[in-house]
């Protein structure tokens, strides 16, 4: 089993997500237990309706205590800035070409989102940077071709 990095934000995420599902049981089974009564459970529409959600909610319930069990939470705010960007750094970087400044942070799969600044640290971009020190400049390959940055940050949040 290997572990498989995660923020702290993430694991919190996660269990929020988990205590939600394990609310939802009992409704569920409530549900499924309403629609038996019903009568002939061939043609009824409402407890096949119960079953499938339940077994939707087990398969979410089983994924997530799986992933936060080979979860490696790593808190970067604890460690020591050196200026090397890793795993959960959050990092400002300069387009060369453009002047363009962006910031993302590097996270787990899991909570990757673009919008919000956030990308896995198996994306191409965040691959490229893994390792690199504030102040270097790198070629990274995109989907969309080659692009230089500047690390003009590394910011341990």
């Amino acid at each position: 089993m290997e572990k498989v990095p995660m923020t702290v934000r993430g694991e919190k995420m996660l269990r929020e997500e988990l205590e939600a599902l394990m609310k939802r049981r009992p409704i569920i089974s409530q549900a499924i237990g309403e629609a038996r009564e019903l009568g002939d459970l061939k043609e009824n529409a409402e407890y096949h309706a119960a079953r499938e959600e339940q077994g939707i909610c087990e398969a979410q319930i089983r994924d997530i205590e799986y992933k936060l069990s080979v979860a490696q939470v790593i808190d970067v705010s604890k460690m020591a800035n050196t200026g090397k960007v890793i795993f959960g750094t959050t990092v400002t970087l300069i387009d060369v070409n453009t002047d363009e400044e962006i910031r993302y942070q590097i996270v787990g799969d899991d909570e990757a989102d673009i919008k919000a600044g956030r990308i896995s640290v198996n994306s191409p971009i965040a691959r490229g940077l893994i390792g690199k020190m504030q102040d270097d400049e790198v070629t990274i390959t995109t989907p969309g071709g080659q692009r230089e940055f500047e690390i003009a940050e590394v910011a341990y949040l």
